[in-house]
């Protein structure tokens, strides 16, 4: 099994939604654009990136929504030795078709108090959902990992929510782990690194804004 040396996963940059969200009252999210500022974001990790990269090749994989795909080119990848797949299974946790920013607001505050990993936006998913999805992205990405010349590198373009819930896949990390841990920010990345042991860690963490409190049994 050929499996990657590092497993990338960027959040996009800004996006007029995360500039204004009264955006979602008259745009669905998955046709919001980059701002300006998010482009830039964007760029700025892609020098980083490259320079990580180098001449290796890369099995990219990318949220279906614009800002995302816009995210991905402004990286400024060789596209020689990049293979890139558009994968509806990392898209944005869904909140329901048009928005009300009025009702959104009122359903974040109820989001909070319940739980983000189980509160179901109303016509949307909750967090749990958006983990299942995941957990079966991760089953074919094993899979591809058969491929004899599978490239050094994976890197994914999605969403701050979704590359939480992959990291708490990959890791095995309880609920009220996940519960403490904040989005990185626009154009952030985490990397997932292969040891001499066989085994990936995690090159930083995600930011807690809190103390995780298990219900006990796993710690």
């Amino acid at each position: 099994m050929a499996r990657p040396r590092r497993i990338v996963l960027v959040r996009h940059g800004e996006s007029e939604g995360n500039h204004d969200d009264t955006v979602y009252e008259r745009e669905p999210d998955h046709a919001l654009h980059l701002t300006e500022r998010g482009r830039r974001q964007v760029e700025e990790t892609g020098a980083r990136l490259r320079e990580i990269f180098g001449e290796e090749r890369i099995s990219a994989y990318v949220s279906p929504y614009r800002r995302t795909h816009q995210t991905f080119l402004a990286l400024g990848l060789d596209p020689s030795r990049v293979r890139v797949r558009e994968e509806p299974r990392l898209r944005e946790q869904d909140w329901g078709n048009w928005q009300d920013s009025e009702d959104v607001r009122l359903q974040k505050v109820h989001r909070d108090a319940y739980g983000h990993f189980f509160y179901r936006f109303a016509q949307g998913e909750s967090g749990a959902d958006v983990y299942d999805r995941v957990g079966a992205f991760l089953e074919s990405l094993h899979r591809s990992f058969e491929e004899p010349d599978h490239p050094p590198n994976v890197l994914i373009v999605t969403h701050g929510l979704t590359m939480r819930l992959f990291c708490m896949r990959w890791f095995h990390w309880t609920v009220a782990e996940f519960e403490c841990l904040s989005n990185p920010g626009n154009a952030e990345f985490r990397m997932l690194v292969l040891g001499e042991d066989g085994k990936y860690t995690l090159d930083r963490p995600f930011e807690r804004w809190c103390t995780p409190e298990s219900y006990g049994a796993t710690g």
